[in-house]
């Protein structure tokens, strides 16, 4: 059976882009067709500056979401990435196959890393690093296919690299895994700069729509959306990224077709007014389980807790392979008490 791995993390509030671009699929497609492993990625909210409080308060606020999106723990696999200690002693065995210039050349880093300095802070280690984590996440799991955005098939693609390249020098090891895109909705844009992806660590949520927004907040951050010169509603995401985003994402909701959606309006004002309301009733049932899951934390904790024991036993084969592969003795084991006597 086909296995899937994909991974969030908690570093901000989970937005529509979020789940039109990937938690919906997960819960209504990839969940079912294969084995599946969900992962709240919280070692890699560590690579910037950040308040412990906050990433843990995000990090099960990420997996009650993920849960509320319709991820079922008894079709699919839900955890927490340091819970589970494989992926990172994988990420030191690759870490050690990566090579310097190539973990250089993300595109993410050097984004992260000018923005970083920009602000007069200084650029962590783990930022240099944390596409290798990414790596063992996938590998450590003998993953096949991993669904992501257009900007994090980068990673996928180094961790097809280092796989290969382990297999190479020391023995067929890990599955090469592959991306998936999402077909409809891969990237939502930001209201207010529909140049730009709809992020959920944005400094200003004006342009942003987070999953657990009040309805008439959804609706205000809609109807204000920027959109474009002229009058016509015309679906170009080169001339008219304004229209496109909202024709984008009222497809993405209803289940239609962007370039058909346009032909129907002929004002800005009505594509605005039904796209609200169409984020509107996709969000409602998602936080409407949301809460019934903050009711129930011993619910949600134990999800973890077996996610976490169910993803351990699965990868810990993988990795005590790699660790023998690579040249590491395996670690003595204790005499047995009858052996002692």
């Amino acid at each position: 059976m086909t296995r899937v791995f994909s991974g969030i993390q908690p570093t901000g509030h989970l937005t529509l882009g979020n789940y039109l671009g990937a938690m919906r699929r997960w819960a209504e497609v990839d969940q079912h067709r294969a084995d599946s492993l969900f992962c709240v990625v919280d070692l890699h909210a560590l690579t910037v500056d950040h308040d412990p409080a906050r990433v843990r308060r995000l990090s099960r606020q990420t997996a009650t979401l993920l849960l509320a999106s319709g991820l079922d723990p008894e079709v699919c696999t839900v955890f927490l990435q340091s819970h589970v200690d494989e992926h990172t002693r994988l990420s030191y065995l690759l870490e050690c196959v990566a090579a310097d210039g190539e973990v250089r050349r993300m595109i993410q880093y050097k984004e992260k890393a000018a923005k970083e300095r920009q602000r007069g802070g200084s650029v962590r280690l783990s930022l240099l690093t944390y596409p290798v984590l990414m790596a063992a996440d996938i590998l450590a799991y003998g993953t096949d296919e991993v669904p992501v955005g257009e900007d994090q098939a980068q990673h996928v693609e180094l961790a097809r690299d280092l796989a290969a390249r382990f297999n190479q020098r020391y023995g067929h090891t890990f599955v090469v895994p592959r991306s998936t895109l999402p077909q409809v909705a891969a990237r939502v844009m930001n209201l207010q700069d529909p140049t730009r992806k709809m992020g959920k660590s944005e400094d200003s949520g004006a342009g942003v729509v987070y999953l657990l927004d009040e309805p008439d907040v959804v609706r205000k951050k809609v109807l204000r959306a920027v959109t474009d010169s002229g009058r016509e509603v015309v679906y170009d995401r080169a001339e008219r990224p304004g229209v496109a985003n909202l024709l984008d994402i009222l497809a993405a909701c209803t289940g239609g077709n962007p370039e058909s959606l346009a032909d129907v309006y002929d004002s800005y004002g009505s594509l605005k007014k039904d796209t609200a309301e169409a984020v509107v009733e996709v969000l409602r049932p998602v936080q409407a389980r949301h809460r019934e899951l903050c009711a129930d934390p011993v619910y949600v904790e134990g999800v973890l807790r077996d996610g976490a024991e169910k993803a351990r036993a699965l990868a810990r084969p993988t990795v005590d392979t790699a660790y023998r592969a690579i040249g590491l003795l395996p670690p003595v084991a204790e005499p047995s008490l009858s052996a002692a006597r």
